[in-house]
């Protein structure tokens, strides 16, 4: 999709344009987290490194369950979206920013996570970030790039979010505002806000359980592959 202006699609809003999600939380406020960034220093004002690479674990987006922005990403299509986008992790290229720019491209000023490993666990997308931290902050709490200040962020117990970028259309079908097929993924972002229901990060990828949504766990506001697959010739018009 070749867009001439890149116009973000606002929460309720239906048409063509930048689809930003805000999906997930950095957070450390569990024992193994802790463990990672009590603090530079040790007691004995010995310099402590922080991990090497630095990795946290993240739930990034679900599908089939409308968000805050009141969107559905029918499952077919948000799975061959990251299907697509493996390729980028395993070439070390699934690189994002710190918050959203109104553009597709990835800056690479302003990059602060790499992507290292993505799959789906029921309806939800989990996997790991590297955080690029440079040696003077890794060492001496340094902040000389923004992967540096985010992780700092993440140290200091700061909840940061974690938010999909993409270019698509927006249709409301039976009064649901569905995700069309040529949504095409840019990346994840860093940023502040999430709208995927109680998606959260954790450095312990056992600490994601109570998060994530199982193919048997449905509700009202679940939207199934047999209910999508009842609009899909509207999609498709």
């Amino acid at each position: 999709m070749q867009l001439s202006r890149l116009t973000e699609i606002k929460k309720g809003q239906t048409g063509t344009g930048l689809l930003i999600e805000r999906d997930g939380y950095v957070s450390l406020d569990i024992k193994d987290n802790r463990q990672i960034c009590e603090g530079i220093l040790s007691d004995d004002g010995s310099i402590r490194e922080l991990p090497r690479p630095f990795i946290v674990n993240a739930i990034f987006q679900k599908y089939g369950i409308e968000n805050a922005n009141g969107r559905v990403y029918p499952e077919p299509i948000l799975k061959r979206e990251v299907e697509k986008y493996q390729k980028k992790i395993k070439l070390r290229a699934a690189i994002g920013e710190c918050e959203h720019p109104d553009e597709s491209n990835v800056n690479l000023e302003r990059v602060a996570l790499n992507i290292i490993e993505l799959h789906w666990e029921g309806r939800t997308l989990v996997g790991k970030i590297e955080i690029p931290i440079t040696e003077g902050f890794r060492k001496f709490g340094i902040i000389s790039c923004l992967a540096d200040q985010v992780a700092h962020l993440i140290i200091s117990g700061i909840l940061v979010g974690v938010s999909s970028r993409a270019l698509g259309t927006v249709k409301k079908i039976g009064g649901v505002l569905m995700v069309n097929d040529d949504l095409e993924l840019i990346c994840w972002d860093f940023v502040s806000n999430p709208s995927t229901p109680m998606a959260y990060v954790k450095i312990n990828a056992d600490e994601l359980e109570p998060f994530k949504e199982s193919e048997q766990k449905d509700d009202s506001k679940i939207i199934t592959e047999d209910k999508y697959s009842k609009f899909d010739s509207w999609l498709n018009d």
